[in-house]
């Protein structure tokens, strides 16, 4: 007797027992805590350049001693605490992630698992992986937007830039921008931190912004493709 006659699923039976997932929600969630991590960059930015022009007045005789102090240690500076900013970011990635996962099995469904370059293992663990993580997720995110494109020739260009984006914030400007806030001993280090928060910032946003778009695109196109299977 073989597997199935014995009650045990065969491959073929577990795929086509899967189900698709709801992403609304999950694209709901995602999207407004990256929003909030976007903020959060703007803020850090906003405090940069606050505290570089009360040191700049402080140096002119224009500001005194406590000023500095104030400016260096106000709630909108607090913001950049390790602990602060490694909450927002983790949470904003959770929520991503679960998502991304909603969207491979869905997208899986509608175009079949020959339709992506990497196991579905590799949603979560490509971003964890050193090395791969500079290619791998684009690749997962990029197969997850074609399989669930109504035409299978849609161009992945919005997927590309943000991709391109992202990388250049984190693996390129991230690290000066780390370098430059580690040692204030002149008004050209916290000129220099501001300048290296301004150019992240503007990364991050601009890499979020299309981020949103590609989660909010691909959400559409499956639960239109779901509502028309369901109809």
């Amino acid at each position: 007797m073989d597997s199935s006659q014995q009650g045990v699923p065969t491959n073929a039976s577990q795929a086509s027992a899967e189900r698709p997932r709801a992403v609304t929600g999950a694209a709901t969630v995602a999207t407004v805590l990256v929003s909030l991590a976007l903020v959060h960059e703007v803020l850090l930015t906003v405090a940069s350049w606050r505290l570089y022009f009360v040191v700049h007045d402080y140096l002119a005789g224009k500001a005194t001693a406590a000023e500095v102090l104030a400016a260096d240690s106000d709630a909108l500076a607090d913001l950049g605490a390790v602990w602060v900013s490694a909450l927002i970011w983790v949470a904003a990635g959770i929520a991503c992630l679960v998502w991304l996962w909603r969207a491979r099995i869905n997208s899986e469904l509608m175009s079949g698992a020959a339709a992506h370059r990497r196991a579905r293992g590799w949603v979560v663990g490509s971003w964890i992986a050193p090395v791969a993580n500079l290619w791998i997720p684009y690749q997962v995110v990029s197969d997850v937007w074609r399989a669930s494109a109504p035409r299978r020739s849609v161009p992945v260009t919005l997927v590309t830039a943000w991709w391109a984006l992202f990388v250049v914030a984190n693996f390129v400007v991230k690290p000066i921008q780390w370098r430059t806030s580690s040692k204030f001993d002149n008004e050209q280090d916290v000129l220099s931190n501001a300048n290296a928060s301004t150019l992240l910032t503007a990364l991050y946003v601009a890499a979020g912004l299309l981020l949103v778009l590609i989660i909010r695109r691909v959400t559409a196109w499956q639960t239109h493709q779901h509502a028309q299977n369901a109809g």
